[in-house]
């Protein structure tokens, strides 16, 4: 199984194409710029089954009508953020000024524990605090996680936008990620890859 960081859109959003030997791939967070990610599946020849949001922020869903369409494929966001992908209120966009962003809504809804999405096994596991419906990603056999905005390389997603709540969040990373194995590879919303074994030692919101 292969993982490409691909970063997206006005924020530059880290989108994850996750694919396997046979061609077919998920893609996570496609935040924006989606002539630049179809180009890129259409030239590897990558067959995507579906659109995984870590969560609904505007940032993370500005691609995901182009890419659907193009593929034909069904989104899936957690149930707690069913409607916002149609709400620049809730998607938070409507807060920035870069212009409402909106997105018809997902077709499925992602719930936590065990899950196959075409030919992919994951985990999924609740991460709330950065907006309430956040889930992060686990891919414990191939090693890593994505895990949204909920934990970056020694920070942790912001609290003040829609649903957001600090404890939440802490409390989020502390139960749902850090129990994870220390060598495990993050993925994170925003910025360079960690590991959990970093962000337990050194990151400084991991004491509170």
């Amino acid at each position: 199984m292969e993982i490409v960081q691909m970063p997206l859109g006005p924020l530059g959003t880290n989108c994850y194409i996750v694919s396997n030997d046979e061609k077919e791939c998920l893609i996570v967070d496609p935040g924006g710029d989606s002539r630049q990610l179809t180009d890129y599946l259409t030239e590897r020849h990558l067959k995507p089954v579906a659109i995984v949001l870590t969560h609904a922020h505007f940032d993370h869903i500005g691609a995901v009508d182009d890419v659907r369409d193009q593929f034909n494929i069904p989104v899936y966001v957690h149930k707690e953020e069913a409607d916002w992908l149609s709400d620049p209120q809730l998607n938070g966009s409507a807060f920035f000024q870069m212009g409402s962003v909106a997105a018809r809504r997902a077709e499925r809804m992602i719930d936590t524990g065990e899950r196959k999405v075409g030919s992919f096994w994951f985990e999924v596991r609740h991460t709330p605090g950065h907006s309430p419906g956040s889930v992060s990603l686990v891919f414990l056999e191939e090693g890593f996680v994505i895990a949204g905005d909920a934990l970056f390389q020694r920070g942790i997603g912001r609290t003040d936008l829609p649903g957001g709540d600090m404890n939440t969040l802490l409390n989020s990373i502390k139960k749902q990620l850090f129990t994870l194995p220390e060598d495990l590879k993050v993925y994170p919303g925003h910025g360079p890859s960690t590991t959990i074994g970093e962000e337990k030692r050194e990151n400084p919101f991991a004491g509170m």
